[in-house]
């Protein structure tokens, strides 16, 4: 089920109109047999996946929380790394392993018996599989207790407004919301429908409609400077869109149901460097490869190269994450490398120009830092969104003007709702970042409210194509 369908909403309405009539633990065994449904909709037979992660990370948790030998600990975090990672390796990395394998036997003159493996990929097994480790790396550093309620642990793993896409909770933050009781409020639910409502904006209107422009560039054999300058661009607000646009969705969802999910997005396109992007997007996969990832290998402990070297392989990782595919391991060593270099950079000259530009200049400084750094990212979407390496040295060559391409412009001009929708969301995301408060509008005068929920539900209207699809980071 998609959150663009009748299907889903025709699901949610059952599932909500069961949860104002339950007590709090027959609402929380209610949403862990509709976690259940909504996920084996897509396929029931990965449902036996979420449910040996339960069961292993449950019994793991509850072992480790009551044994105090240091290695036998050890062991315990071992076998639910091994569980988890080893599900997350077969099923998303075995097929494009042995592929690359013979690959680059052929190329240095072997011949390998083809080796055919056909894995379908479990739709967010990267998402649940790095919620479930956070909670058994946790209660490894006693930094949280065991849960002792089964069906709560099983919930906080399968809950369905984010399990297919994040964004990735931490049980800290997740199970005392599932395990006490939560109130419904009517603010709740009409904030909760407001970021339903942006979201599927979002998603519907500017997402699928900037698509086929997208797609209609990349697919192309042979696209001009400006479809690839232009494509790309489009390809970065296709893609925050689209997944800011799922997240929107799903808290809002949660929100209405007296769940509170963590932010994922905070303006990332409003960055002025690497650091400060990563701060922004995506921030519960960013924030996860920090604390378990970063630290881990040593973070910024043990001198300069060190630190670099653990931002490289942290990125380099958290790249491969999003997919079996050298295009995604490229786009993760460019992000290390961005932000190895603004590391670099910032440590040394930090002090330079601190309170020689201040008002208008500073503010003008800003938004040029802001814009070019956006050029930045969108290389790195490049990157993302290439089919090849032949694809992203074509394209880059084009770029830089060193392979002749076609002058002008051949890319489809995308529905003028999706334009449209482009500069309602600019708005927007302006006024959240002025105001650092993502329900801005809370206070304004009833009539100016409606008018805004008016033009959501407009654009909604009027705005939506044909051509909706899954949300983009399913894949992942």
């Amino acid at each position: 089920m998609l959150f663009t369908e009748l299907q889903f909403w025709v699901f949610f309405l059952i599932v909500g109109a069961l949860y104002v009539v339950l007590p709090h633990k027959g609402q929380n065994r209610m949403l862990l047999v509709a976690s259940y449904v909504f996920y084996g909709a897509w396929d029931w037979r990965f449902l036996s996946l979420i449910l040996l992660s339960t069961f292993v990370d449950y019994f793991i948790g509850a072992a480790m929380g009551s044994e105090n030998n240091d290695a036998r600990r050890r062991r315990l975090l071992s076998l639910s790394l091994a569980v988890n990672l080893g599900m997350l390796g077969v099923f998303k990395y075995l097929g494009f392993f042995v592929d690359s394998f013979q690959a680059l036997l052929g190329n240095i003159g072997y011949t390998a018996d083809p080796f055919v493996l056909s894995i379908v990929l479990p739709v967010g097994i990267s998402f649940y599989t790095f919620q479930t480790l956070s909670y058994t790396i946790d209660i490894y550093r006693r930094d949280l207790e065991p849960s002792r309620d089964f069906f709560d642990f099983a919930l906080f793993v399968a809950f369905f407004p984010q399990l297919v896409a994040g964004p990735i909770e931490r049980a800290k933050n997740l199970l005392p919301n599932i395990s006490q009781p939560r109130q419904l409020s009517w603010d709740a639910f009409r904030r909760g429908a407001v970021l339903c409502l942006l979201g599927l904006v979002k998603k519907v209107v500017i997402a699928d409609g900037l698509a086929p422009a997208v797609e209609a560039v990349y697919a192309h054999p042979d696209p001009s400077r400006l479809d690839i300058i232009l494509a790309t661009w489009a390809f970065a607000i296709q893609i925050y869109c689209d997944f800011s646009g799922y997240t929107d969705i799903a808290r809002g969802i949660a929100k209405m149901l007296g769940f509170h999910l963590m932010r994922n997005f905070a303006q990332p396109y409003f960055a002025a460097d690497p650091q400060e992007f990563w701060r922004r997007w995506h921030i519960s996969l960013s924030s996860w490869l920090r604390d378990y990832l970063y630290i881990s290998l040593g973070g910024n402990r043990g001198g300069p190269g060190k630190t670099y070297r653990n931002l490289m392989a942290t990125m380099t990782l958290g790249g491969l994450w999003h997919g079996a595919a050298w295009n995604f391991a490229l786009w993760g060593v460019y992000q290390g490398a961005l932000l190895a270099v603004h590391r670099a950079f910032a440590g040394r000259h930090k002090h330079v120009g601190e309170g020689i530009v201040r008002g208008a200049g500073a503010w003008l400084l800003r938004i040029g830092a802001i814009a070019l750094f956006f050029q930045v990212v969108c290389y790195g979407w490049l990157l993302f969104r290439a089919g090849s390496f032949e694809q992203i040295r074509q394209m880059t060559g084009r770029l830089l003007g060193l392979i002749d391409a076609p002058q002008g412009m051949s890319m489809p001009v995308p529905p003028a709702a999706a334009l449209l929708g482009v500069g309602f969301l600019l708005v927007w995301d302006v006024l959240v970042e002025r105001a650092g408060d993502v329900q801005f509008y809370a206070h304004w005068p009833i009539w100016l409210r409606a008018g805004l929920y008016a033009g959501m539900i407009y654009l909604l209207a009027f705005g939506s194509t044909t051509a909706t699809s899954a949300f983009i980071y399913f894949q992942f």
